[in-house]
Parts: structure tokens; sequence; C-alpha cells
């Protein structure tokens, strides 16, 4: 069977559907495989701030992914993939607010996955208010925030989009 958009066998909607789908996959899967290539290959330590970002991001994976299993939950899937993409690029923004001084972020101390003293005194101190590295004027955050925005608007206009 044709698996075009328009050719027999898959409609329009489906088409969209799909493109949906693997975006909501490919989106995530791709900042994620940035965000550990830039810490474990570049050496640059994330920040509290970097980590609220993955998580959602491994939400959407999931949940994207989950969607080519879930036939009749395929469109709400999808969705809360597309929501949580989101919810990342909010915390982008944020993010990157704080970076820029619009905002102030944390205000207490944080040892991210540290258990003892040994391990907070060897965990390098990452602040959120400093940019680590930036590509074209923007930060990670904000390169996070800029696609995450937009890959989450695109995937609930193809989900959402019947004509």
């Amino acid at each position: 069977m044709d698996a075009r958009p328009g050719s027999i066998g898959i409609s329009p909607a489906d088409a969209r559907l799909r493109r949906a789908q693997w975006l909501a996959i490919l989106v995530p899967g791709a900042l994620l495989a940035g965000a550990l290539g830039s810490q474990h290959l570049g050496g640059l330590y994330p920040c509290e701030m970097c980590f609220w970002q993955r998580y959602p991001q491994w939400a959407a994976l999931a949940l994207g992914g989950l969607s080519f299993f879930a036939r009749r939950a395929r469109r709400p899937l999808v969705l809360l993939a597309a929501a949580a993409i989101a919810i990342s690029g909010a915390i982008g923004v944020f993010h990157a607010g704080v970076e820029l001084g619009w905002w102030e972020g944390l205000t207490h101390c944080s040892a991210t996955g540290a258990a003892t003293l040994e391990d907070i005194l060897a965990t390098p101190l990452i602040r959120c208010d400093q940019v680590q590295f930036s590509f074209l004027g923007l930060s990670l955050a904000g390169w996070n925030a800029l696609i995450s925005l937009s890959a989450a608007g695109a995937i609930a206009w193809l989900t959402l989009r019947r004509r």
C-alpha cells in the first residue's frame, strides 16, 4: 500500500499526524543528543535549570514513541508530547532570561546528583545565570526555547489541523 499523502489508503489528516509523530520524537531526541553530547563530549557541565529542560524532553520522547504503538490514543499522545516539548521551551525561556539578567533565577545552592560531602565538593559549581556557550548570540537555553516552542507549535498545528 502506498503511504504518500493523498494516495489510496492514507488520508491527508493521517499523513499530517504521522509527520507530527515523527517530529514528536525527532526534535526531543536531537535536543537531548545535543545536550548530552555537549556535556559528555564537549565538557559543558549543565546547571540545575539545564537539567530541568531535559526532563520534559524525555517525557516527550516517550510519549511520541508510544504514539506509534497506541493506535486509539495516537492523537492525544502526540499532543501531550507537544505540551512536554513546549514546557521544556518555557523553561528555556526562563533560563535564558536568567542568563540575560532579565529576572532572578535560583536563589539557593543546588548540587545535582550529589549524595555525600565528597560528591558535593567534587561537583563543579555551575551557575544558572552565566552562559557557558553561545552560538549566533543565543545560549543553549535560548536555542532550546526557540527550537522547542517552534516544534511544539508545528506538532500541535499538524495534529489539530483537519483540512
